[in-house]
């Protein structure tokens, strides 16, 4: 009977996978993202040492956020590495020249992804096992070690950390709270880190245009974390980790770059 009963639910189980919803983080998650981003906004204009709590706390729920979103809990030593990764990652931007911090972030996301690969010839798993545990670990580890793109872009210009970190507030906000169709919600959370970019180009000295294009880009970047939280399943964890860090830590990379281009 047992065997009878297992064999449909075998059957239907990854058809019911592949119809996996997408389901949105919500009101909440985002509140709480905003709150950080605010954290963010606050502290990066101060200096980077000010900014650094608010750096390491997106880093631990980013770690943690990973593994829950991709089904893999409890997964503590692959969160503490990441988690490692990024702390490693904020020293070696703190201790290198504005210029050099690619190359800082670079050499340590280097060494790490070499650590994930020793530490994965421990795993004593079935070989799909060990794929999914590299797989998760190395991108936890990226997502973590590339969240420190933030304190770089603070050596460069906080206040263009600040307004990056703006735009991901609205655009989150305005994703969770606006009715009807996905795209509309994109759509105007888009437009709203935009308003928010214009507003702070007549209110931040210095900025001027290049306002908008931070706080347009740290909008789209986190629509697209948005979204990825919103996959496969995605629980109240899920949600209140992945759903809160992975809007501010996708804008990561684009802050830097942007603040070099444009100021």
């Amino acid at each position: 009977m047992t065997a009878q009963a297992d064999a449909p639910r075998a059957a239907t189980g990854p058809r019911h996978r592949a119809r996996s919803p997408i389901v949105p983080p919500g009101l909440q998650p985002a509140v709480l993202t905003a709150v950080l981003a605010g954290l963010l906004a606050a502290t990066a204009p101060l200096g980077q040492a000010q900014a650094l709590p608010a750096v390491v706390l997106l880093q631990a729920v980013t770690a943690a956020g990973w593994f829950r979103l991709n089904g893999m809990w409890p997964a503590r030593q692959g969160i503490l590495l990441a988690f490692a990764g990024g702390i490693a990652a904020d020293a070696a931007v703190l201790a290198a020249p504005a210029d050099r911090a690619p190359e800082a972030l670079l050499g340590v996301l280097g060494a790490w992804f070499l650590l994930v690969l020793v530490l994965q010839l421990r795993h004593r798993g079935s070989a799909d096992e060990r794929l999914d545990s590299l797989t998760a670990t190395a991108a936890s580890t990226l997502l973590t070690i590339a969240a420190a793109g933030h304190l770089a872009a603070a050596d460069v210009s906080g206040r263009a950390v600040a307004v990056t970190a703006a735009g991901v507030a609205v655009a989150v906000l305005l994703r969770a709270v606006v009715p009807g169709p996905a795209f509309l919600g994109f759509a105007l959370g888009l437009l709203g880190a935009a308003g928010a970019g214009a507003l702070a180009a007549d209110r931040v000295e210095g900025l001027g245009a290049a306002a908008v294009a931070l706080a347009s880009a740290g909008g789209l970047c986190a629509l697209i974390g948005h979204r990825v939280a919103s996959y496969d399943f995605p629980s109240r964890f899920v949600h209140f980790t992945a759903g809160v860090a992975l809007p501010l830590t996708a804008a990561a990379p684009a802050v830097y770059p942007l603040a070099r281009a444009l100021l």
